[in-house]
């Protein structure tokens, strides 16, 4: 009887040991970090408006090259890879395997915020991304992409386990926390994208 009691013991501190390694593997998203991200999607978004802001026709569809993205183009692809991304985050990171335990997430986000917005690393845009004039008119583009961004800001602060699940991304395995981050990376990427076709030298005065 003393040996069962001793068994059951023993198995009960062994799935206390076990609860307890997978609470302490679990991470949560901070406040501060929900904070961190919340201002970078503000920011990010402020820097698109300002960039397109009191733009002439004339403006909007000027390309530096033939095989290179208008203005009007550019804020398309913004405001299409914003669905993209969300969706991609709510549907399939939301639903993924869990991370790593232990895994480094504090290098994890900085990498995408290193990343993302570094232009020298070029990147071909997937075809369902690429521009084809969707959203009617470059204004269509811009009024999508703050509703947009209006619900990836909803999604940040009503979402729950933002570290529990994780999917491969071309930086590696990234969380729902880290994917939010590389929604407002993608926006800096590509708003610097649209200065770069303002500061060609043949880009229209007006």
């Amino acid at each position: 009887m003393r040996n069962k009691s001793l068994t059951g013991t023993l198995a009960v501190a062994l799935l206390l040991l076990t609860c307890a390694a997978v609470v302490a593997s679990a991470q949560e998203v901070t406040q501060a970090e929900k904070y961190r991200a919340l201002q970078y999607l503000e920011v990010t978004k402020r820097n698109v408006l300002e960039a397109t802001k009191g733009l002439s026709a004339g403006q909007w569809n000027f390309k530096p090259a033939p095989d290179r993205w208008s203005v009007a183009q550019v804020m398309e692809h913004i405001a299409a890879a914003e669905d993209f991304l969300l969706e991609t985050t709510r549907e399939k990171v939301m639903t993924g395997p869990a991370g790593e335990p232990g895994r480094d997430v504090k290098k994890t986000d900085e990498t995408v915020l290193m990343m993302v917005p570094d232009r020298t690393h070029k990147a071909q845009a997937p075809e369902a991304l690429v521009p084809s004039n969707r959203f009617g008119s470059p204004e269509g583009s811009l009024k999508h992409f703050i509703e947009s961004r209006s619900q990836t800001e909803d999604f940040l602060k009503n979402t729950a386990g933002l570290r529990d699940h994780v999917m491969d991304s071309p930086l590696g395995k990234l969380d729902g926390y880290e994917f939010v981050l590389f929604i407002a990376a993608h926006s800096e990427r590509h708003t610097k994208q649209i200065n770069e076709v303002k500061a060609d030298p043949n880009f229209p005065k007006k």
